[in-house]
């Protein structure tokens, strides 16, 4: 299965995501997407993907945010992903992407949705 986490080294919930995936036993290709953010056209699959509006995959707290005027009903979409491509650190994390789905992975163990479900056994136990 193939796992990417959209991650910041620097937040503490990107962290927690990253070692859940971790320990279920899966190492995910890391995305450092304040170093390299995505394209206009991957950003708007991710997007579509999470099935959230916009602006609730923004960091509304972020500085960037207020100084840009994000928070003006009339900011399109298209504004607001113009956005966070000119400010990568506009996009909430972390993200996580598997064949399961995408998902905004606030607390951590969402991300545990979208991973494959442990083997398990079906053998019988002898008795």
């Amino acid at each position: 299965m193939t796992v990417t986490i959209f991650h910041n080294p620097a937040c503490s919930a990107s962290r927690r995501a990253l070692a859940t995936i971790r320990e279920a036993g899966v190492e995910p290709e890391i995305v450092l997407y304040l170093k390299t953010p995505p394209d206009r056209a991957r950003l708007e699959g991710l997007i579509a993907a999470i099935g959230l509006p916009v602006r609730e995959i923004m960091r509304a707290r972020e500085p960037a945010y207020a100084a840009l005027g994000l928070g003006d009903p009339a900011v399109t979409d298209a504004q607001l992903v113009d956005a966070i491509l000119a400010h990568p650190v506009l996009l909430n994390r972390p993200i996580v992407e598997t064949p399961r789905g995408t998902r905004l992975c606030r607390p951590a163990e969402v991300a545990l949705d979208l991973l494959d479900p442990p083997a398990t056994d079906d053998r019988e136990t002898p008795r």
